[in-house]
C-alpha cells in the first residue's frame, strides 16, 4: 500500500493562518492606498476606462513634461537645418519642381517670384551626433549630447491659430482638451497641493502672435484638468489669497459649509461639475501655502542664477519661467507649459531672431543642465519648438542681410531631452532646399502619440466619451516613433 503524499506547506495552525492573513490584508490595504478605486466594480468599458485613470498603461519612461513652446514658429533654417544650397543659390527662384504646387499662405501666394534666402548665420556641428546648430544657440549647442533633434516634423495647418491649437489639443478647432489636460485626466497629480497642469507666459522682442486660454483648456473633460495660469505680478495665481477680513480659520469653515451645499446640490442634480468645483475650492485652499513657496526664487544659490542668467530673477521673463518650471516639476507638477511669443519672422527676421535667441538660449540649456544635476532629467521630458517652420524663400524684399520667411508646415524642427528619448540623436532629414522631408517624417499626431507613450500611456486607450463618441488626443491617427525612444 502506497504511503499518502502530504504537502506540509498546506498544513495550517492558528499562528500560521493569522500570519498569512496579515500579509494578505496588508497587500490589500497597500493596493487600496495606491489605487483608491482598486476594488470598485466594473460593469462596462466606460467603467474600466474610469477605473484605469491615474494608472499608467505600462511602465513610463517619464513622469512629467516641461514644454518650452516657441510661439510664432522659429526659423529652422536659421537655427537647426543647415542648407548650404540656399546660400549658394541665394536670390535665385525656388524651382517649381520642389514646391510642386503646394499651397501657400495669402501673404506670399501672390508673389511673382520666390527668391531663395540663405541664412546669414554660421553653422557648426556639435556633439557625438554631429548635429548642426546656428551661432545663435551657443548654450543649447553645448548640451547637444542630451538632446534628440527631430528635423522632420510636419503639419497640415498653415496659419498660426489652427497650427497652434492643433499642437496643443490635437485638433485645429476649439473646445478640445489640451495635452496637459489629457495628462492630468490620465495620470492625475503627484502633488495634491499644486495643480497637475501649470501655464507660464513670456514675450520676446520679435513680432508676436497671441496666446489664449483655449490652448490650455480642459475642453469637455472635468474643469479640474484645466491649466492654471501663473502671472508675473505680485500674486502669481489670481484670486488665491483670502479676502480682506477673512482669516485662514474662517476660510476653512466657509469652504466646509460651501462643500456641504455643493454636495447637497450634486445629490439632487448629479452634475459632475459640482464635485469639480468642490475639488477646485479645496485645491485653491492648499495652494495658498504651496504657491508662495514654489514661486520664491530668493533662496536660489548664486550658481543657479548664473546658470540661467540674471533675467531669471525678473518674473515674467523666459529665464524666470524656466527656473519656475524646474521648481514646479521638482514639486511633482505633471505638465508645465511655457509659451514664449515673438517668433513670427515675416520681415526683418535676422534682427528679430537674434533677440529671441538671446531670450531663450541660455535658459533652455540651463534647464537641461539643472534637471540633470538634480537627477530629474531622466524622468522629465523637455520639449522645445513651435507650431510650424519657415520657408526657404523670402517674403517681400530680399537683401543679403535682411529677409523674411513665410509659414512652412511641410517640415520643421523640434528638440526633446530627458524622459526616455535617445540623447545625442538627430532624427529625420529634409531635402537640399529645406522644403520637403526626405526621411522619417513625423506628423503632429505621431508626436503626441510618442509623448504619451513616454509617459506610460497608450494613445489609443486614453479616451473620453463625449456626445456619444470616444475622443482622444491623437483623434483617429498617430504612430509612436519608437526610433527616438531610448
Amino acid at each position: 500500500m502506497e504511503k499518502p503524499i502530504f504537502d506540509y506547506g498546506l498544513n495550517q495552525n492558528r499562528r500560521r493562518f493569522l500570519s498569512k492573513l496579515s500579509l494578505g490584508l496588508g497587500s490589500v490595504a497597500l493596493g487600496s492606498l495606491l489605487v483608491p478605486d482598486l476594488f470598485k466594480g466594473m460593469g462596462s468599458e466606460d467603467d474600466e476606462a474610469e477605473f484605469m485613470r491615474g494608472v499608467a498603461h505600462f511602465a513610463p519612461r517619464a513622469k512629467r513634461v516641461i514644454y518650452l513652446f516657441q510661439n510664432g514658429a522659429p526659423s529652422q533654417l536659421d537655427l537647426f537645418d543647415y542648407k548650404p544650397m540656399l546660400n549658394k543659390m541665394h536670390g535665385e527662384d525656388l524651382p517649381a519642381s520642389i514646391r510642386d504646387g503646394q499651397r501657400l499662405t495669402g501673404m506670399t501666394s501672390n508673389q511673382a517670384r520666390f527668391p531663395l534666402a540663405g541664412s546669414i548665420f554660421n553653422f557648426k556641428q556639435y556633439g557625438q551626433s554631429g548635429a548642426w546648430f546656428s551661432e545663435l544657440l551657443p548654450h543649447t549647442a553645448r548640451v547637444v549630447d542630451d538632446l534628440c533633434v527631430v528635423k522632420s516634423l510636419h503639419t497640415e495647418a498653415i496659419n498660426h491659430d489652427p497650427a497652434l491649437t492643433f499642437f496643443q489639443t490635437g485638433a485645429q478647432v476649439g473646445n478640445r482638451p489640451s495635452m496637459g489636460a489629457w495628462l492630468s485626466y490620465g495620470l492625475g497629480s503627484e502633488n495634491k497641493n499644486l495643480p497637475a497642469y501649470c501655464v507660464l507666459l513670456s514675450r520676446g522682442k520679435g513680432n508676436g502672435q497671441g496666446v489664449y486660454s483655449k490652448l490650455w483648456t480642459n475642453g469637455f473633460l472635468d474643469s479640474v484638468h484645466q491649466g492654471v495660469q501663473f502671472s508675473s505680478g505680485e500674486n502669481p495665481v489670481l484670486y488665491l489669497n483670502d479676502p480682506d477680513g477673512l482669516d485662514r480659520t474662517e476660510r476653512r469653515k466657509m469652504l466646509d459649509k460651501l462643500a456641504e451645499l455643493n454636495q447637497s446640490t450634486y445629490e439632487e442634480f448629479g452634475d459632475p461639475e459640482i464635485t469639480a468645483k468642490i475639488q477646485q475650492y479645496e485645491m485653491a485652499y492648499r495652494m495658498q501655502t504651496a504657491v508662495p513657496e514654489v514661486t520664491d526664487t530668493s533662496r536660489e544659490p548664486e550658481s543657479t542664477v548664473k546658470m540661467y542668467g540674471a533675467d531669471c530673477l525678473n518674473p515674467g521673463t523666459f529665464a524666470a519661467n524656466c527656473l519656475l518650471a524646474r521648481k514646479l516639476s521638482e514639486k511633482g507638477v505633471r505638465f508645465v507649459q511655457l509659451y514664449h511669443q515673438g517668433w513670427d519672422g515675416h520681415g526683418n527676421l535676422p534682427a528679430e531672431i537674434r533677440g529671441q535667441c538671446q531670450d531663450v538660449d541660455q535658459a533652455s540649456a540651463a534647464l537641461i543642465t539643472d534637471l540633470k544635476q538634480r537627477g530629474l532629467l531622466d524622468e522629465t521630458l523637455v520639449i522645445w519648438g513651435g507650431e510650424f517652420g519657415r520657408t526657404n524663400y523670402c517674403q517681400g524684399a530680399l537683401t543679403r542681410e535682411n529677409y523674411g520667411r513665410d509659414h512652412h508646415p511641410r517640415c520643421f524642427t523640434v528638440w526633446m531631452a530627458g524622459g526616455g528619448v535617445k540623447p545625442g540623436t538627430v532624427y529625420g532629414e529634409t531635402d537640399d532646399f529645406g522644403y520637403n522631408i526626405t526621411r522619417n517624417p513625423v506628423h503632429v499626431n505621431d508626436f503626441h502619440a510618442t509623448i504619451l507613450h513616454l509617459l506610460g500611456l497608450d494613445h489609443e486607450r486614453l479616451t473620453f466619451k463625449h456626445q456619444g463618441r470616444r475622443y482622444r488626443l491623437t483623434d483617429v491617427a498617430g504612430k509612436v516613433v519608437h526610433d527616438i525612444i531610448a
